[in-house]
């Protein structure tokens, strides 16, 4: 089974610097929306653990915009069809 803070370490952490404890609950915090959220699982067919997605994986049509989701300033990314 995989860990969890080795993951928190190598996408999150490695790429901070931390100043204070509130800073690093900050990250840890948001690394964990992330987790959550956005990241794709492969169990989960490459979907995130949590919300509704779309089960149709077709490329975008013309004029369907692409949109870029971020957390922690850019350090973490997540890219989806914009909602109509």
């Amino acid at each position: 089974m995989a860990c969890p803070f080795y993951w928190i370490r190598g996408e999150c952490l490695n790429r901070s610097v931390v100043f204070e404890l509130g800073h690093f609950d900050h990250l840890v915090s948001c690394y964990c929306d992330y987790y959550h959220q956005a990241r794709p699982h492969q169990r989960k067919e490459n979907k995130p653990l949590l919300g509704v997605w779309p089960e149709v994986d077709d490329p975008p049509n013309e004029g369907e915009k692409i949109v870029c989701r971020q957390w922690l300033g850019g350090v973490l990314k997540h890219y989806e069809r914009e909602a109509a």
